[in-house]
């Protein structure tokens, strides 16, 4: 197969993490990274191997050498990118969540299957080490029936009220990862959600109709039942554990820290704290998931997660949102 060339919309944390790890990778190239930023990004860009820096993502969808978009932008650039990717034939890399509008993404979702490309979603934890091998026993039925699923996911510091205000909230925002690993978790669908919360760490973030701290319990179809807690502060650092429990035994995984060194005194017992930021947290993950989808490509095989995995992430955070707003559970209809 001929050499892949990439172009990267959006060049933030994300899009340079992406940007570094493509360049790893044999046989991709590349070629153009657009921001409208470019003009900052100078000292950045000259670091790598890219071939072109633009304030213009039309000079990518206007290159016929162009194979692959990826999308690091804004989340409501996703679903235009896609389309008009779609539409030159691109394979897309897109983060997190598709978009705000069910709509819009199911009317994306059907027309990439009619251009046949392929779309992989950035939910990054699907590719931690720790993660994929509780995967792995719960596939082989090392736990046997699957019965509760649990994430605690929690970061080391608030965002901004700014940030709050265009994030969509943190249903869309945070918890849509732990939606998806829910999923992939347990093997299942989930058919109803239940969420409370309220904004505890910052008050002022209620003020922008969010929460900070949050508590979802989910049913699933395989007859299981699952449990997200989320806060937007764990002074200690990333919190980020799971634990499967089923029928023939248990899997957990705990927090990543600097070393595993545990300290033994009379008066205490200490270690160190976990990693305190996502990208040191899931460092490796970033690099995985981007070798598994131009693999894919490469093979033509079924990319993971899938558009669809998307979708199903994002009508559960539009489903968290209502429970917690009407104060019920929520049903979750079949897409």
């Amino acid at each position: 197969m001929k050499n892949l060339n990439v172009g990267v919309v959006g060049a933030g944390r994300i899009g340079k993490i992406h940007v570094e790890n493509i360049e790893k990778i044999d046989g991709v190239t590349v070629k153009t990274v657009a921001d409208p930023y470019a003009g900052e990004l100078k000292e950045w860009f000259e670091t790598t191997k890219a071939e072109n820096l633009t304030e213009n993502h039309e000079d990518i969808l206007n290159d016929e050498d162009i194979d692959v978009l990826f999308i690091c932008s804004p989340t409501d650039t996703h679903i235009p990118l896609i389309n008009a990717a779609a539409e030159k034939g691109m394979h897309v890399f897109c983060e997190k969540p598709i978009s705000f509008s069910h709509e819009e993404t199911f009317e994306t979702y059907k027309l990439i299957n009619e251009k046949n490309i392929k779309v992989q979603i950035g939910f990054n934890r699907r590719f931690d080490r720790s993660f994929s091998k509780v995967k792995n026993l719960v596939e082989e039925n090392r736990l046997g029936d699957v019965h509760i699923v649990k994430i605690t996911s929690r970061d080391p510091e608030p965002p901004t009220l700014d940030y709050v205000e265009r994030s969509g909230g943190i249903f869309f925002d945070m918890t849509i990862h732990d939606f998806d690993m829910a999923r992939y978790l347990a093997s299942s669908d989930v058919t109803e959600i239940y969420a409370q919360g309220g904004a505890l760490v910052n008050p002022d973030i209620a003020k922008h109709n969010d929460i900070d701290t949050a508590i979802i319990t989910l049913k699933y179809e395989n007859g299981a039942h699952g449990v997200i807690d989320n806060s937007r502060e764990a002074v200690y650092g990333y919190d980020q554990r799971i634990e499967v429990f089923g029928s023939k035994g248990n899997a957990m995984v705990s927090n990543e820290t600097e070393t595993k060194v545990k300290l033994f005194e009379k008066d205490s017992v200490s270690e160190d704290n976990p990693l305190h930021f996502f990208l040191e947290r899931y460092m490796d993950a970033f690099y995985e998931e981007v070798s598994d989808f131009f693999t894919a490509i490469k093979e033509d095989k079924q990319v993971s997660p899938s558009f669809e995995d998307g979708m199903k992430a994002q009508q559960l955070a539009f489903a968290a949102k209502k429970s917690y707003e009407t104060g019920k559970p929520v049903k979750i209809d079949k897409l």
